[in-house]
């Protein structure tokens, strides 16, 4: 797993940054605690789901580039909503895939 630089964090889970990227990290069990990550396909620009998903030997497996984490489902919808709206802001765009790359290529 990778992460963004500029990780985006949901407001509940803001406190607790450093602690769920360290769990992430040792693929410790973290109930509804959401990841948001740069789609696989390039059809897509983001994907959610719940870290519980990484647990899985399909998911564990895939090279994931993190985004963004949440705590709970309606957390990570405003957080890609956040995400979607700073995008279009910058660019008057909705690629987003491209603007975080540039973004962690600039940093």
């Amino acid at each position: 797993m990778r992460y963004y630089k500029n990780l985006y964090v949901s407001e509940s889970a803001a406190d607790e940054k450093e602690e769920i990227v360290r769990r992430l990290n040792q693929n410790k069990i973290m109930w509804n605690t959401y990841i948001i990550a740069l789609a696989k396909g390039g059809q897509n620009h983001l994907e959610f789901f719940d870290s519980v998903l990484l647990q899985q030997d399909i998911i564990a497996a895939q090279d994931l580039f993190i985004v963004g984490i949440a705590a709970g489902y309606d957390e990570a919808l405003v957080l890609i909503e956040k995400i979607t709206q700073e995008v279009y802001d910058s660019t008057k765009g909705a690629d987003i895939r491209s603007y975080i790359l540039k973004q962690e290529d600039e940093l």
